[in-house]
């Protein structure tokens, strides 16, 4: 391993890796220990803030006043779920054939340590030359929580003018994602005894023809709104009723999943539409009801914006290539963001099919690739003090 940046990024990666983080639990206090002792001794004006005890979120600035260029990457992972199946330690980095194993290297520890190397940098550069620079590491993401960086924006720890989140985008670009909503569906009935069904009213009765008339009316409808290559979708996840067989159920509950275009759709339209929709289905007033469980609307960065035109010729100086980009089948914690109309661009070395996997892995060149092109990102948005 000669290139220097790769052998920095490794030693971040490799202390992120041996300091467990997994949800469940979701403790990310001693990980985040290590971080703010990091940055604090870089010169970084840090805290480490929580809103709930264990899930510790590091903020940590250096520069002063606006543009303010925030990073922000978690760094819970998911638990070891067959140990058996890992070739080499899960908690212990581990280098072969071009790529570096361990649990999180890949989903977000990877693109956490290509981050600390670019904050390092900066430091030993002086700074921005102009604006401010933010790095937050958070926790509660694998939980889909709030605690992480919802609870950072909504505390105003977080208030960036641009964007970047730490993700699985083998170093291209994403620049806009569908928003995402959970709506819940409640159908209300009579319980009675099975022996003599007619005597109660069958909440999973009422949930299949609710749900029948759904699919019939609104899926179709949904399936055919695109734009320029994202598509709107709706599905339903689960559904849940009943208490025992000999029971005619009187609750039923589903849960809808919505996926939606960015700028032309938006959550309190899809929640409306659900509702219009299920008016119609014939069923009595007061019998089922329906509301929204979670939901955040989807971005779309200007192509023209100041940050992916500097991320554009960060890619070419560091790589020769032209910035490429693609689309997220997820949804990433720039989500929370959507409505406050900054430039967000998701970036980071990795691929989306290791997530989550035994064996989890990130291609090295990658990961030195990524810290390279993002302080180089920095320096043509922000300027820095000193060359390099």
């Amino acid at each position: 391993m000669n290139d220097a940046v790769l052998t920095r990024v490794m030693t971040f990666l490799a202390r992120l890796v041996a300091t467990p983080s997994p949800y469940p639990p979701g403790d990310t206090r001693a990980v985040c220990g290590y971080l703010a002792e990091l940055l604090s001794g870089w010169g970084y004006a840090t805290q480490v803030v929580s809103r709930e005890p264990k899930i510790a979120n590091v903020v940590a600035t250096l520069g002063r006043g606006a543009p303010q260029l925030t990073f922000n990457c978690h760094i819970d992972t998911v638990g070891v779920e067959d140990a058996a199946a890992w070739r080499s330690d899960p908690f212990a980095v581990e280098a072969r054939d071009g790529r570096v194993y361990g649990l999180g290297v890949n989903n977000c520890k990877g693109p956490a340590a290509a981050q600390l190397w670019v904050a390092e940098a900066i430091a030993r550069r002086g700074g921005p030359a102009s604006g401010s620079v933010t790095f937050t590491f958070v926790g509660d993401e694998e939980a889909l929580g709030p605690n992480g960086t919802a609870f950072l924006r909504a505390e105003k720890h977080m208030a960036p003018d641009m964007l970047v989140v730490g993700a699985q985008t083998e170093n291209a670009l994403i620049t806009r994602e569908r928003g995402v909503t959970w709506i819940e569906i409640a159908a209300l009935g009579t319980a009675a005894h099975a022996g003599q069904p007619a005597d109660g009213d069958n909440a999973i009765m009422r949930m299949t023809r609710l749900l029948c008339h759904l699919e019939q009316t609104l899926f179709p409808l949904i399936a055919a709104r695109t734009a320029d290559g994202l598509q709107s979708t709706i599905s339903v996840g689960t559904v849940r009723g009943g208490t025992n067989i000999n029971v005619v159920p009187s609750t039923c509950t589903a849960a809808v999943d919505r996926r939606l275009l960015p700028v032309r759709e938006n959550i309190d339209g899809a929640l409306q539409e659900i509702r219009a929709v299920l008016a119609g289905a014939g069923e009595p007033e007061g019998s089922f009801a329906v509301r929204r469980l979670t939901g955040t609307n989807g971005f779309s960065a200007p192509q023209d914006g100041a940050l992916v035109l500097a991320f554009s010729a960060a890619i070419r100086s560091v790589t020769g290539m032209t910035a490429s980009f693609v689309d997220s089948v997820g949804a990433f914690d720039g989500r929370f963001f959507a409505d406050d109309g900054i430039q967000i661009v998701n970036f980071g070395p990795g691929e989306g099919s290791q997530g989550h996997k035994s064996n989890e892995s990130v291609p090295a060149d990658q990961l030195a690739d990524s810290a390279r092109i993002q302080l180089q990102m920095v320096a043509n948005l922000l300027g820095l003090t000193r060359p390099a």
